[in-house]
C-alpha cells in the first residue's frame, strides 16, 4: 500500500512540536493530519511579540523543519492512521493530568548526519524545558567541550540546529552541543525571557533552568568542565550574556549573535527600547535604556552583528563588549590593544573582524560586523529560520574562538 509522504511529514512535524511547543499543540497538528489539513494552517502569531522580527525578506522558513533523508521503516498509511487515532486518544487524558509533558530521552536521527542527537527534559524550581543534544561520533568516553546553543524568538531546537549549522561544525570539532528549549506557556513567541528581572538572575528563573541542563549533561556525559560555553541569537544572545553574567564558573566563554548586554531592560518596554537604542528627539538622550554596566568580573566573548538589523541595534553589540570585558581591555586603557581587519565571503558579504588583546596579547574578544546582513545567523543554512547563508560562518568561527579559552586553563 502506497505511503503518504505528505501525512509523515506532518507526523515528524508532530513530533517536534511535542519536545518544542508541549502536547496542546503537537496533539492540535496530529489532529489536523489525520482530517488532511496543512502545515500552513497550523499555528497562530503572537501579535505583541512580532516587532521582535525582522521583515520577510530577512527570514528563511523552514515549514516543516529539515528532515533527514533517511527515514524509519513505517507501517501501511491506514495502519499508521489508526494507531495515531488511539495515540491521541490516550494523549489527550495524559494532558489533564499534567501540564508540561515530560520528554524521556530518545536517539533519534542526527541533523548533521554522523553524530547522535538525543531528546530531553530537565525540571527544577523554576519549570521545565525541554532540550536537544549533539552528540559526535568521535565520542567514546573521553572528556570533551560542550557548547550551549539558546535560540531565537519563535524558534525550536530543531530549527535553530538546521539554521547555524552547529551539529556539523561540532562533528567536525569533537565536541557536545545542547540547544534548550522555550517554551510557548513562557512566551507565546518562544523568546527566552531576558528583559524579565526575575529571569536575570543567578539560581532563579529561566537562567537557573539553563545552568541545570548544563549540569545535567555533565552527570550524564564525560565532559570537559573547563570548556563549557554558551551562545545564543537575538534572544537567546541575549540570555547568553544573561549566562555569562551570573555563572562565570560554569561557562568559559560566550557568544552573543544579534543580542543584547546583560540587564538593560527590566520588562518588555525597556526590552524594547534597548533593541532600537532609543533615543529623544528633544534632547538627544536615550529614553528607558538602562546603561550596560560591567559584569565584574572578564567573560572572553565573541560578538556577530550585521550593519542592517532592524531588530536589534548595531551599538548593544558594542555594549557588549565593553561590559563583558571592562574599559582596559576594550581598548580605551593604554594595556591593551586592538586589531581589525577585512575580509569577504567568497560570492558573499565583506566583514570587519575586531580583535581585542589584553596586556598579556591574549586574544580575550572578537567583534565581526557583517556588512549588509540583517537580523540573522551569519553564514547559516537556509533550512533553518533567521539565516544569512551569504555571511562567513557564525558557528565555526565561535568555535574557534571558544576552544582557545578555558576556565582554569592558561
Amino acid at each position: 500500500m502506497k505511503i503518504d509522504e505528505g501525512f509523515l511529514a506532518q507526523m515528524r512535524e508532530a513530533t517536534q512540536i511535542l519536545q518544542s511547543e508541549g502536547p496542546m499543540a503537537a496533539t492540535a497538528a496530529i489532529q489536523r493530519a489525520l482530517h488532511g489539513a496543512g502545515a500552513a494552517d497550523k499555528r497562530a502569531a503572537q501579535p505583541d511579540w512580532t516587532r521582535f522580527l525582522p521583515k520577510a525578506p530577512e527570514l528563511h522558513d523552514i515549514n516543516p523543519p529539515h528532515t533527514p533523508d533517511v527515514q524509519p521503516v513505517t507501517p501501511p498509511e491506514d495502519d499508521m492512521r489508526a494507531r495515531l487515532r488511539k495515540f491521541t486518544s490516550k494523549w489527550k487524558g495524559a494532558m489533564a493530568r499534567q501540564a508540561v509533558e515530560d520528554v524521556e530521552i530518545h536517539e533519534a536521527v542526527d541533523l548533521a548526519g554522523k553524530g547522535r542527537y538525543l531528546s530531553g527534559s530537565c525540571t527544577n524550581h523554576a519549570g521545565t524545558r525541554a532540550y536537544k543534544l549533539y552528540i559526535p561520533s568521535g565520542y567514546t568516553g573521553q572528556a570533551l567541550p560542550l557548547v550551549v546553543m539558546l535560540h531565537g524568538c519563535t524558534q525550536q531546537p530543531d530549527d535553530f540546529a538546521a539554521g547555524t549549522r552547529m551539529n556539523a561544525a561540532a562533528e567536525d570539532n569533537n565536541c557536545f552541543v545542547v540547544y534548550p528549549a522555550q517554551t510557548k506557556s513562557a512566551n507565546g513567541s518562544n523568546c527566552w525571557n531576558w528583559f524579565n528581572a526575575s529571569d536575570q538572575r543567578r539560581d532563579k528563573g529561566e537562567p537557573s533552568i539553563i545552568a541545570d541542563i548544563t549540569r545535567a549533561i555533565i552527570r550524564e556525559y564525560k565532559i570537559d568542565t573547563n570548556r563549557i560555553y554558551v551562545t545564543g541569537l537575538s534572544a537567546g544572545g541575549a540570555m547568553a550574556a544573561v549566562m555569562g553574567a551570573t555563572y562565570p564558573d560554569l561557562y568559559a566563554a560566550i557568544g552573543i549573535h544579534s543580542g543584547l548586554p546583560y540587564a538593560v531592560a527590566h520588562d518588555m518596554p525597556s526590552a524594547f527600547a534597548a533593541m532600537k537604542n532609543r533615543k529623544s528627539k528633544a534632547s538627544g538622550h536615550k529614553t528607558g535604556v538602562k546603561a550596560a554596566a560591567p559584569f565584574g568580573h572578564t567573560m572572553p566573548v565573541i560578538v556577530f552583528h550585521g550593519d542592517r538589523d532592524a531588530t536589534v541595534d548595531l551599538s548593544n553589540g558594542e555594549q557588549v563588549l565593553a561590559q563583558c570585558m571592562g574599559p582596559a581591555d576594550a581598548g580605551s586603557g593604554k594595556d591593551a590593544s586592538v586589531k581589525a581587519e577585512q575580509g569577504k565571503v567568497p560570492n558573499g558579504r565583506t566583514y570587519t573582524r575586531t580583535i581585542l588583546h589584553d596586556a598579556q596579547g591574549k586574544a580575550v574578544a572578537e567583534k565581526w560586523i557583517v556588512h549588509g546582513a540583517g537580523h540573522a545567523w551569519s553564514g547559516g543554512s537556509s533550512k533553518g529560520s533567521y539565516t544569512d547563508p551569504q555571511g562567513p560562518d557564525a558557528a565555526r568561527e565561535m568555535l574557534r574562538f571558544f576552544y582557545a579559552h578555558g576556565r582554569n586553563v592558561t
